[in-house]
Protein backbone atom coordinates (compact mmCIF):
# COMPACT_ATOMS: atom_id res chain seq x y z
CA UNK A 1 0.00 0.00 0.00
CA UNK A 2 2.69 2.75 0.78
CA UNK A 3 4.54 1.91 -2.82
CA UNK A 4 0.98 2.40 -4.46
CA UNK A 5 0.27 5.45 -2.21
CA UNK A 6 3.77 7.14 -3.24
CA UNK A 7 3.09 6.33 -7.08
CA UNK A 8 -0.15 7.92 -6.60
CA UNK A 9 1.39 11.32 -5.23
CA UNK A 10 4.05 11.35 -7.09
CA UNK A 11 1.59 10.99 -10.06
CA UNK A 12 -0.76 13.97 -8.51
CA UNK A 13 2.78 16.28 -8.41
CA UNK A 14 3.15 15.78 -12.23
CA UNK A 15 -0.31 15.48 -14.02
CA UNK A 16 -2.25 17.60 -11.31
CA UNK A 17 0.48 19.98 -9.54
CA UNK A 18 2.36 21.56 -12.70
CA UNK A 19 0.36 19.51 -15.52
CA UNK A 20 3.40 18.42 -17.46
CA UNK A 21 2.25 18.95 -20.82
CA UNK A 22 3.65 16.51 -23.33
CA UNK A 23 6.80 17.73 -24.77
CA UNK A 24 7.72 19.83 -22.12
CA UNK A 25 10.50 20.23 -19.66
CA UNK A 26 10.48 20.03 -16.18
CA UNK A 27 13.01 21.50 -13.57
CA UNK A 28 12.76 20.04 -10.58
CA UNK A 29 14.45 21.57 -7.12
CA UNK A 30 14.61 18.67 -4.52
CA UNK A 31 16.58 17.58 -1.27
CA UNK A 32 18.90 14.63 -1.57
CA UNK A 33 17.37 13.25 1.33
CA UNK A 34 14.18 13.04 -0.94
CA UNK A 35 16.46 11.29 -3.61
CA UNK A 36 13.74 7.67 -3.98
CA UNK A 37 10.78 9.79 -4.35
CA UNK A 38 12.17 12.43 -6.68
CA UNK A 39 13.45 9.43 -9.15
CA UNK A 40 9.95 8.56 -9.01
CA UNK A 41 8.60 11.80 -10.10
CA UNK A 42 11.00 11.56 -12.75
CA UNK A 43 9.92 8.46 -14.04
CA UNK A 44 5.79 9.63 -13.77
CA UNK A 45 6.91 12.88 -15.81
CA UNK A 46 9.01 11.32 -18.74
CA UNK A 47 5.64 8.62 -18.58
CA UNK A 48 3.30 11.69 -18.96
CA UNK A 49 5.22 13.02 -21.89
CA UNK A 50 7.81 15.28 -20.50
CA UNK A 51 10.51 15.99 -23.14
CA UNK A 52 13.68 16.35 -20.51
CA UNK A 53 13.62 16.65 -17.03
CA UNK A 54 16.74 18.43 -14.89
CA UNK A 55 17.45 17.98 -11.03
CA UNK A 56 18.80 21.03 -9.37
CA UNK A 57 19.89 18.96 -5.72
CA UNK A 58 20.29 20.63 -2.22
CA UNK A 59 21.36 19.52 0.88
CA UNK A 60 20.44 20.31 4.37
CA UNK A 61 24.03 19.39 6.29
CA UNK A 62 25.82 21.27 3.01
CA UNK A 63 23.64 24.14 3.74
CA UNK A 64 24.07 24.37 7.47
CA UNK A 65 27.99 23.96 6.82
CA UNK A 66 28.05 27.52 4.42
CA UNK A 67 26.27 29.14 7.38
CA UNK A 68 28.71 27.87 9.87
CA UNK A 69 32.22 28.32 7.80
CA UNK A 70 31.68 30.57 4.52
CA UNK A 71 33.54 34.00 4.88
CA UNK A 72 30.69 36.64 5.86
CA UNK A 73 31.12 38.43 3.09
CA UNK A 74 29.70 35.61 0.70
CA UNK A 75 26.04 35.82 2.32
CA UNK A 76 25.64 39.40 0.36
CA UNK A 77 26.37 37.02 -3.24
CA UNK A 78 24.02 34.92 -5.15
CA UNK A 79 25.09 32.26 -7.42
CA UNK A 80 24.71 33.08 -11.11
CA UNK A 81 24.10 29.66 -12.53
CA UNK A 82 21.05 29.41 -10.62
CA UNK A 83 19.25 31.86 -11.29
CA UNK A 84 20.40 31.46 -14.96
CA UNK A 85 18.66 28.08 -15.04
CA UNK A 86 15.50 29.49 -13.45
CA UNK A 87 15.52 32.44 -16.00
CA UNK A 88 15.93 29.73 -18.78
CA UNK A 89 13.61 27.82 -17.46
CA UNK A 90 11.00 30.66 -17.80
CA UNK A 91 11.95 31.64 -21.06
CA UNK A 92 11.50 28.07 -22.32
CA UNK A 93 7.70 27.70 -20.85
CA UNK A 94 9.25 24.99 -18.69
CA UNK A 95 7.30 23.80 -15.73
CA UNK A 96 8.84 24.14 -11.81
CA UNK A 97 8.79 21.11 -9.18
CA UNK A 98 9.80 22.04 -6.06
CA UNK A 99 9.79 18.98 -3.11
CA UNK A 100 10.85 20.13 -0.16
CA UNK A 101 12.03 18.13 3.51
CA UNK A 102 13.10 20.88 5.63
CA UNK A 103 14.59 20.77 8.59
CA UNK A 104 12.06 23.28 11.20
CA UNK A 105 15.21 23.68 13.30
CA UNK A 106 17.63 24.06 10.14
CA UNK A 107 19.50 27.25 11.02
CA UNK A 108 18.88 27.08 14.88
CA UNK A 109 21.56 29.43 16.53
CA UNK A 110 22.77 30.92 13.00
CA UNK A 111 23.61 34.62 13.41
CA UNK A 112 20.85 36.04 12.39
CA UNK A 113 22.21 38.52 10.33
CA UNK A 114 23.76 36.11 8.22
CA UNK A 115 20.01 34.17 7.20
CA UNK A 116 19.19 37.88 6.62
CA UNK A 117 21.58 38.90 4.30
CA UNK A 118 21.15 35.59 2.66
CA UNK A 119 17.77 35.82 2.32
CA UNK A 120 18.29 39.58 0.89
CA UNK A 121 20.71 38.37 -1.83
CA UNK A 122 19.00 35.47 -2.84
CA UNK A 123 15.22 37.49 -2.86
CA UNK A 124 16.92 40.01 -5.39
CA UNK A 125 18.93 37.49 -7.46
CA UNK A 126 15.35 35.43 -7.98
CA UNK A 127 13.11 38.88 -8.29
CA UNK A 128 12.46 38.04 -11.95
CA UNK A 129 11.50 34.40 -11.39
CA UNK A 130 9.34 35.27 -8.41
CA UNK A 131 7.62 37.95 -10.65
CA UNK A 132 6.95 35.20 -13.30
CA UNK A 133 5.54 32.53 -10.38
CA UNK A 134 3.55 35.13 -9.15
CA UNK A 135 1.98 36.26 -12.52
CA UNK A 136 1.50 32.58 -13.72
CA UNK A 137 3.96 32.50 -16.39
CA UNK A 138 4.44 28.94 -16.05
CA UNK A 139 2.92 26.00 -14.19
CA UNK A 140 4.72 25.38 -10.76
CA UNK A 141 4.22 23.16 -7.60
CA UNK A 142 5.41 22.58 -4.25
CA UNK A 143 4.52 19.36 -2.64
CA UNK A 144 6.98 17.40 0.55
CA UNK A 145 8.45 14.40 1.23
CA UNK A 146 9.23 13.45 4.51
CA UNK A 147 12.59 13.50 6.05
CA UNK A 148 14.20 11.85 9.06
CA UNK A 149 14.77 14.91 11.26
CA UNK A 150 11.20 16.36 9.99
CA UNK A 151 9.60 13.01 11.01
CA UNK A 152 11.56 13.36 14.36
CA UNK A 153 10.11 17.14 14.46
CA UNK A 154 6.40 16.19 14.07
CA UNK A 155 6.39 12.90 15.67
CA UNK A 156 8.66 13.29 18.66
CA UNK A 157 6.35 10.76 20.96
CA UNK A 158 6.16 7.82 18.27
CA UNK A 159 9.25 4.84 18.60
CA UNK A 160 12.61 6.10 15.92
CA UNK A 161 11.53 3.32 13.96
CA UNK A 162 7.78 4.31 13.28
CA UNK A 163 8.22 8.15 12.70
CA UNK A 164 8.69 8.17 8.92
CA UNK A 165 5.98 6.00 8.44
CA UNK A 166 3.74 8.45 10.46
CA UNK A 167 4.65 11.23 9.00
CA UNK A 168 4.38 9.54 5.50
CA UNK A 169 0.66 8.32 6.34
CA UNK A 170 0.24 12.10 6.98
CA UNK A 171 1.28 13.41 4.03
CA UNK A 172 -0.55 10.96 1.98
CA UNK A 173 -3.98 11.32 3.69
CA UNK A 174 -3.64 15.59 3.41
CA UNK A 175 -3.02 15.64 -0.36
CA UNK A 176 -5.52 12.71 -0.99
CA UNK A 177 -2.64 10.26 -2.26
CA UNK A 178 -4.27 7.13 -0.08
CA UNK A 179 -7.94 7.51 -2.17
CA UNK A 180 -8.83 4.89 -4.76
CA UNK A 181 -8.69 7.97 -7.71
CA UNK A 182 -6.67 10.65 -6.15
CA UNK A 183 -6.76 13.08 -9.40
CA UNK A 184 -10.36 12.66 -9.46
CA UNK A 185 -10.89 13.75 -6.00
CA UNK A 186 -8.36 16.65 -6.68
CA UNK A 187 -10.80 17.57 -9.63
CA UNK A 188 -13.85 17.72 -7.05
CA UNK A 189 -11.72 19.89 -4.71
CA UNK A 190 -10.56 22.00 -7.21
CA UNK A 191 -14.69 22.34 -8.12
CA UNK A 192 -15.37 23.26 -4.56
CA UNK A 193 -12.62 26.07 -3.64
CA UNK A 194 -14.22 27.64 -6.83
CA UNK A 195 -17.30 27.58 -5.66
CA UNK A 196 -15.96 29.89 -2.32
CA UNK A 197 -14.31 31.74 -4.82
CA UNK A 198 -16.92 33.00 -6.77
CA UNK A 199 -19.63 33.82 -3.93
CA UNK A 200 -16.40 35.80 -2.61
CA UNK A 201 -16.22 37.65 -5.72
CA UNK A 202 -19.20 38.07 -6.43
CA UNK A 203 -20.04 39.74 -3.22
CA UNK A 204 -16.59 42.22 -3.88
CA UNK A 205 -16.41 43.50 -0.79
CA UNK A 206 -14.36 46.70 0.10
CA UNK A 207 -12.71 45.70 3.42
CA UNK A 208 -12.48 42.62 5.98
CA UNK A 209 -12.45 42.52 9.48
CA UNK A 210 -10.82 40.08 11.03
CA UNK A 211 -11.87 39.37 15.33
CA UNK A 212 -9.80 36.68 17.52
CA UNK A 213 -8.04 36.50 20.79
CA UNK A 214 -4.97 38.76 20.33
CA UNK A 215 -6.61 39.69 16.68
CA UNK A 216 -8.41 43.20 15.84
CA UNK A 217 -7.82 43.81 12.11
CA UNK A 218 -9.18 45.32 9.15
CA UNK A 219 -8.16 44.45 5.45
CA UNK A 220 -9.48 46.75 2.52
CA UNK A 221 -9.45 44.95 -1.02
CA UNK A 222 -8.10 46.72 -3.71
CA UNK A 223 -10.89 47.76 -6.20
CA UNK A 224 -10.13 45.15 -8.67
CA UNK A 225 -9.48 42.35 -6.52
CA UNK A 226 -9.67 38.49 -7.73
CA UNK A 227 -10.17 35.77 -5.24
CA UNK A 228 -8.57 32.89 -6.41
CA UNK A 229 -8.47 28.98 -5.26
CA UNK A 230 -5.82 26.10 -6.12
CA UNK A 231 -6.42 26.25 -9.54
CA UNK A 232 -4.39 28.50 -11.52
CA UNK A 233 -4.14 28.78 -15.85
CA UNK A 234 0.02 29.48 -17.38
CA UNK A 235 0.42 31.47 -20.14
CA UNK A 236 0.10 28.83 -22.04
CA UNK A 237 -3.79 28.32 -21.22
CA UNK A 238 -3.05 25.00 -19.41
CA UNK A 239 -4.29 24.51 -15.28
CA UNK A 240 -2.20 23.48 -12.90
CA UNK A 241 -2.41 23.87 -8.97
CA UNK A 242 0.65 25.16 -7.29
CA UNK A 243 0.47 23.41 -3.62
CA UNK A 244 -0.23 19.94 -2.82
CA UNK A 245 -2.10 19.97 -0.71
CA UNK A 246 -4.28 23.19 -0.34
CA UNK A 247 -7.44 24.70 0.92
CA UNK A 248 -7.47 28.01 0.72
CA UNK A 249 -9.47 30.68 -1.24
CA UNK A 250 -7.00 33.64 -1.34
CA UNK A 251 -6.82 37.44 -2.54
CA UNK A 252 -4.34 40.52 -2.20
CA UNK A 253 -5.35 43.70 0.32
CA UNK A 254 -4.80 47.01 -0.43
CA UNK A 255 -0.96 47.60 0.67
CA UNK A 256 -2.08 50.57 2.49
CA UNK A 257 -5.31 49.40 3.95
CA UNK A 258 -4.64 47.58 6.65
CA UNK A 259 -5.08 48.47 10.12
CA UNK A 260 -4.99 47.07 13.70
CA UNK A 261 -3.26 43.52 15.64
CA UNK A 262 -2.99 40.03 14.80
CA UNK A 263 -1.59 37.38 16.46
CA UNK A 264 0.04 34.39 15.13
CA UNK A 265 -2.01 30.70 16.02
CA UNK A 266 0.82 28.37 14.82
CA UNK A 267 4.76 28.57 14.50
CA UNK A 268 5.79 30.09 11.49
CA UNK A 269 9.45 28.45 10.25
CA UNK A 270 11.47 30.97 8.31
CA UNK A 271 15.37 30.15 7.36
CA UNK A 272 15.42 26.63 9.51
CA UNK A 273 14.24 28.88 12.66
CA UNK A 274 10.64 29.12 14.57
CA UNK A 275 9.15 32.48 14.71
CA UNK A 276 6.46 31.66 17.31
CA UNK A 277 4.01 34.20 20.39
CA UNK A 278 3.85 36.90 17.75
CA UNK A 279 2.04 39.87 17.46
CA UNK A 280 2.31 42.47 14.39
CA UNK A 281 0.48 45.62 14.65
CA UNK A 282 -0.55 47.99 11.03
CA UNK A 283 -1.19 51.17 10.62
CA UNK A 284 -1.94 52.35 6.90
CA UNK A 285 -1.09 48.94 5.46
CA UNK A 286 2.36 49.12 7.37
CA UNK A 287 4.09 47.26 10.43
CA UNK A 288 4.50 49.54 12.78
CA UNK A 289 4.87 47.45 16.14
CA UNK A 290 6.08 43.75 16.54
CA UNK A 291 6.38 41.59 19.54
CA UNK A 292 7.40 37.60 19.38
CA UNK A 293 8.69 34.86 22.53
CA UNK A 294 10.68 33.34 20.49
CA UNK A 295 12.80 33.91 17.06
CA UNK A 296 12.30 37.67 17.86
CA UNK A 297 15.57 38.58 15.76
CA UNK A 298 14.64 36.17 12.77
CA UNK A 299 11.77 38.00 12.36
CA UNK A 300 12.74 41.26 12.64
CA UNK A 301 15.28 40.31 9.71
CA UNK A 302 12.42 39.11 7.73
CA UNK A 303 10.35 42.03 8.21
CA UNK A 304 13.81 44.78 7.53
CA UNK A 305 14.36 42.71 4.31
CA UNK A 306 13.29 45.44 2.09
CA UNK A 307 10.40 47.82 2.48
CA UNK A 308 7.73 45.62 1.36
CA UNK A 309 8.59 43.33 4.07
CA UNK A 310 6.56 45.62 6.08
CA UNK A 311 3.86 45.00 4.48
CA UNK A 312 1.32 42.15 3.76
CA UNK A 313 0.50 40.72 -0.27
CA UNK A 314 -2.32 38.09 0.75
CA UNK A 315 -4.80 36.95 2.88
CA UNK A 316 -6.22 33.39 2.84
CA UNK A 317 -9.37 31.70 4.03
CA UNK A 318 -8.98 28.38 5.39
CA UNK A 319 -11.79 26.85 7.31
CA UNK A 320 -11.02 25.64 10.79
CA UNK A 321 -12.80 22.08 10.36
CA UNK A 322 -10.51 21.35 7.69
CA UNK A 323 -9.06 18.06 6.33
CA UNK A 324 -5.25 19.28 7.91
CA UNK A 325 -6.61 21.22 11.15
CA UNK A 326 -8.84 17.96 12.25
CA UNK A 327 -5.35 15.91 12.09
CA UNK A 328 -4.37 17.82 14.99
CA UNK A 329 -1.07 17.42 13.36
CA UNK A 330 1.83 20.19 13.79
CA UNK A 331 3.60 19.93 10.27
CA UNK A 332 6.26 22.46 10.92
CA UNK A 333 6.12 23.27 7.37
CA UNK A 334 3.96 26.14 5.85
CA UNK A 335 3.21 23.93 2.91
CA UNK A 336 1.02 21.85 5.76
CA UNK A 337 0.51 24.03 8.65
CA UNK A 338 -0.72 27.20 6.35
CA UNK A 339 -3.53 24.85 5.07
CA UNK A 340 -4.89 24.24 8.32
CA UNK A 341 -5.54 27.79 9.24
CA UNK A 342 -6.64 31.21 8.03
CA UNK A 343 -2.86 32.95 6.75
CA UNK A 344 -1.70 36.11 6.12
CA UNK A 345 1.66 36.65 3.90
CA UNK A 346 3.98 39.23 4.38
CA UNK A 347 5.63 40.82 0.91
CA UNK A 348 4.71 40.49 -2.53
CA UNK A 349 1.27 40.05 -3.50
CA UNK A 350 -0.18 37.74 -6.79
CA UNK A 351 -0.56 39.39 -10.01
CA UNK A 352 -3.37 36.65 -10.77
CA UNK A 353 -5.26 38.50 -7.66
CA UNK A 354 -5.66 42.14 -10.10
CA UNK A 355 -8.18 41.90 -12.64
CA UNK A 356 -5.91 42.07 -15.34
CA UNK A 357 -2.99 41.80 -12.95
CA UNK A 358 -1.15 38.67 -14.94
CA UNK A 359 -0.22 41.42 -17.23
CA UNK A 360 0.47 44.57 -15.47
CA UNK A 361 4.43 46.01 -14.91
CA UNK A 362 5.51 46.40 -11.43
CA UNK A 363 4.08 50.20 -11.55
CA UNK A 364 0.70 49.19 -12.42
CA UNK A 365 0.36 46.66 -9.90
CA UNK A 366 1.69 49.21 -7.33
CA UNK A 367 -0.65 52.05 -8.57
CA UNK A 368 -3.67 49.33 -7.98
CA UNK A 369 -2.80 48.48 -4.99
CA UNK A 370 -0.88 45.35 -4.84
CA UNK A 371 2.44 45.38 -2.49
CA UNK A 372 6.16 44.75 -3.77
CA UNK A 373 8.79 42.83 -2.31
CA UNK A 374 11.60 40.75 -2.89
CA UNK A 375 10.04 38.25 0.05
CA UNK A 376 7.00 35.98 0.37
CA UNK A 377 6.27 34.83 3.79
CA UNK A 378 2.88 33.04 5.23
CA UNK A 379 1.77 32.86 9.17
CA UNK A 380 -0.70 31.78 10.48
CA UNK A 381 -3.85 33.43 12.48
CA UNK A 382 -6.81 31.07 12.37
CA UNK A 383 -8.81 29.43 15.33
CA UNK A 384 -11.97 28.36 16.16
CA UNK A 385 -12.58 31.68 17.42
CA UNK A 386 -12.16 33.17 14.38
CA UNK A 387 -14.97 35.45 13.18
CA UNK A 388 -14.83 37.42 9.67
CA UNK A 389 -17.04 40.04 8.73
CA UNK A 390 -17.14 41.33 4.77
CA UNK A 391 -17.77 44.79 4.52
CA UNK A 392 -19.29 46.39 1.62
CA UNK A 393 -18.73 50.02 0.16
CA UNK A 394 -22.15 50.87 1.69
CA UNK A 395 -20.62 49.75 5.30
CA UNK A 396 -23.42 46.45 5.40
CA UNK A 397 -21.31 44.03 7.33
CA UNK A 398 -21.81 40.49 5.93
CA UNK A 399 -20.79 37.01 7.81
CA UNK A 400 -17.90 35.16 6.49
CA UNK A 401 -16.06 33.08 8.84
CA UNK A 402 -17.88 32.53 12.34
CA UNK A 403 -16.39 29.97 14.91
CA UNK A 404 -13.16 29.45 12.53
CA UNK A 405 -15.39 27.88 9.71
CA UNK A 406 -17.72 29.78 6.48
CA UNK A 407 -20.48 31.06 8.12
Amino acid sequence: MFQEFQSKYAELAVRVGVNIQPGQKLLVRAPIDSAEFTRLVVKKAYEAGAKEVVVLWNDDIITRTRYELAPDESFDEFPEYYVRAHDVAIEENWALLSIVAANPDLLKGIPADRIARANKAAGLAMDNFRMAMQADKVSWNIVACPSPVWADKVFPELPEENRMDALWNAIFAATRSDLDDPVTAWEDHIALLDGKSQFLNTSKFHALHLQAPGTDLTIELPELHVWTACGSYNSQGDLFVANIPTEEVFTMPRKEGVNGTVTNTLPLIYSGNVIDGFTLTFENGKIVDFTAEEGYETLQGLLDTDEGARYIGEIALVPYDSPISNTGILFYNTLFDENASIHLAIGSAYAFNLEGGKTMSKEELLSHGANQSITHVDFMIGSKDMSIDGITKDGERVPVFRNGNWA
